[in-house]
């Protein structure tokens, strides 16, 4: 027996352990990564805007299959939840209720600790069979630089609206229709997404980072010789008269349904200014802030005054509002209208 003899050693072997033990501890620290998925930051009391973003998207995409979903049945359970300030019939239906659920509760599950207001809140309503969704990076393919920004939840309000121009949703006037999801870090509006669930169409943007790609293709209209005034079909109060009077008799209005179909016609360009005369819930105008924010655009209140999103604050905007593409066409107007 030969005792003193040497040992070989079988260099290929020991690359496959260190492979597998590679391997085994990569396969920890991922799953350690997936159990972490939903509060996505060590700090809980921290959100990551660019993981919220894409959550936003998504949770607008989600609620827009709803919207459709419902659409397709005979039934779409309308409820009136009371009359608006002009006297109209404010509706809620099914898809109302459902957008609600898979939005809120879909963000609620990736981010635990962030406040979200919804148009539906007031319901109360449970949502046992809410279809939820992980965050999908692919949903911002287009723009694969999008920095991370952490900042603290408690400065984060998220506005959600459901399902923008229920009325018209319920007279089949479908392209009026959007989900809108709108982050605000102390009270301004940052981020913004409207989807448009019928055309299957989703502009965002968020405040000096980044625009989708439909954004920056846009042309900003900065005429106001022969301006297109946007109002609403069902709400339009005074506004009518008001555009008239402003801009002259023989201003060209167009009415239509929706807070946020009426900023997707002036980013655009088919419409130069939408105003609203009366009061409008924040829900319903924060993403299109947002938005015309990121592209050098304007929303404010008839009296100039920026409109706020904290939570704390009212949750509608008493003074009606002006919004247009370009900020130097926003102050034109609205010297004209306050004189």
């Amino acid at each position: 027996m030969n005792l003193g003899g040497s040992i070989r050693i079988n260099k290929l072997g020991i690359f496959i352990i260190v492979i597998m033990f590679v391997g085994f501890v990569y396969y920890l620290s991922s799953g350690k990564s997936h159990n972490n998925n939903y509060t996505l930051n060590k700090n809980p009391n921290e959100v990551n805007l660019r993981k919220l973003l894409i959550g936003s998207i998504q949770a607008a995409q989600q609620g827009g299959i709803e919207v459709v979903e419902v659409s397709k049945s005979a039934d779409f359970k309308v409820q009136n939840k009371g009359k608006t300030n002009e006297g109209a019939n404010d509706p809620v239906t099914d898809a109302d209720f459902r957008s609600h659920c898979v939005m809120v509760d879909g963000l609620h599950r990736i981010f635990p600790k962030i406040k979200i207001i919804s148009e539906e809140d007031g319901t109360k309503r449970n949502c046992p069979d809410a279809k939820l969704f992980d965050l999908d990076p692919t949903v911002v393919q287009e723009n694969s630089n999008i920095p991370d920004y952490i900042v603290d939840i408690n400065d984060v309000t998220v506005w959600i609206d459901p399902l923008d121009a229920t009325q018209e949703y319920t007279e089949n006037l479908f392209q009026y229709v959007t989900t809108m999801v709108c982050v605000a870090v102390k009270g301004v509006p940052e981020i913004g997404v409207i989807h448009s669930p019928f055309a299957k169409k989703t502009i965002w943007a968020w405040r000096q980072k980044v625009v989708s790609e439909p954004l920056e293709l846009l042309k900003r209209d900065e005429d106001v010789k022969h301006p297109v005034v946007i109002v609403s079909r069902s709400h339009s109060g005074e506004v009518k008269s008001i555009a008239k009077k402003v801009f002259g008799e023989n201003t060209h209005i167009i009415p239509a349904g929706g807070a946020g179909y009426k900023v997707l016609q002036v980013l655009h360009n088919n419409a130069t200014v939408y105003i609203h005369s009366t009061a409008i819930k924040k829900w319903d105008i924060c993403a299109g802030n947002a938005i015309l924010s990121a592209v050098g655009g304007k929303m404010t209140d008839l009296k100039n005054q920026n409109i706020l999103y904290n939570d704390k604050d009212a949750f509608v905007n008493e003074n009606g509002l002006l919004a247009t593409v370009a900020e130097s066409t926003h102050e034109q107007y609205i010297r004209k209208i306050i004189e």
